[in-house]
């Protein structure tokens, strides 16, 4: 028998803080989420643009930002129901992320220009566009033919809201009309497509950019690739509808990096000018 007696070392149990860890949704590593903010949420093993609110696309762009339109809110005219009343749900969404609905407009400083934008945030019921989303691009427009400053749109979305019917539908008609309208004063506009980008959003102000930027890999089309598969009853070409195969075929102009767009829209400004 052994002279001395073998001591159960206790289990030491190490606590992760909650949040302290990130998957990538493309490589599928576990990545310090420190290490992601560090590269503005880009994945550093394979280049993956995580999504983030219009707030934090704000502090990434613009030296300085003063929002406008913020009172507007959406109503609920149809009385929308289906698991949960459309007018609640928004109240949830509110709530959430301290927005009043999906898009930031306002008036701000790139790189020492000043320009007017306006920011949609996924977050916010999938960036989807109504009525107030449509008013603020209308608005800011016209602001932005008044003191005849550039126009930068971010875009995020999943298209028209459907809970806001033909209402939310006739935002594609107006947001065109008033682009159309900045147009015709030779004043530059610089779309921005993140991931995703689709369905009425796409059919309008997103694609009728001067200058059309997007994202690395982000998803940009009308219908999803599915429906599509579905509707012509044939196999779709690989990377359908990503950033880079719409520069391929020319539906876009450019893709850059997250860490590169603030000094390529401030290059686009000061060459357009």
């Amino acid at each position: 028998m052994a002279w001395f007696k073998k001591e159960k070392i206790p289990e030491r149990k190490v606590k992760i803080p909650e949040g302290t860890w990130i998957k990538c949704n493309a490589c599928r590593e576990i990545i310090y989420r420190q290490e992601v903010e560090r590269c503005l949420m880009v994945c550093p093993k394979c280049n993956y643009h995580f999504r983030i609110s219009a707030r934090e696309r704000i502090a990434l762009l613009y030296d300085s930002f003063e929002e406008t339109n913020s009172q507007l809110a959406p109503r609920d005219p149809l009385e929308f129901k289906d698991t949960i009343a459309y007018s609640t749900r928004v109240k949830q969404q509110q709530s959430k992320t301290g927005l009043t609905d999906a898009m930031i407009s306002g008036s701000g400083v790139i790189a020492g220009v000043p320009v007017m934008g306006a920011i949609l945030d996924f977050g916010f019921m999938g960036g989807s566009m109504g009525s107030v989303v449509g008013e603020k691009i209308v608005r800011t427009a016209e602001t932005a033919m008044e003191k005849e400053l550039p126009l930068i749109i971010v875009s995020s979305s999943g298209g028209a809201r459907m809970q806001e019917g033909i209402i939310s539908l006739m935002q594609m008609a107006r947001t065109s009309a008033a682009l159309a309208r900045f147009g015709k004063k030779r004043l530059p506009y610089i779309s921005v497509l993140t991931d995703p980008t689709f369905g009425g959003v796409t059919a309008s102000f997103a694609m009728l950019g001067d200058i059309i930027i997007a994202e690395p890999r982000s998803l940009i089309g009308f219908a999803g690739p599915r429906v599509i598969e579905q509707t012509i009853n044939q196999r779709l070409p690989e990377k359908f509808q990503q950033a880079e195969f719409l520069l391929e075929h020319g539906m876009i102009d450019m893709v850059v990096e997250r860490k590169e767009l603030k000094t390529t829209i401030a290059d686009l400004l000061y060459l357009l000018k």
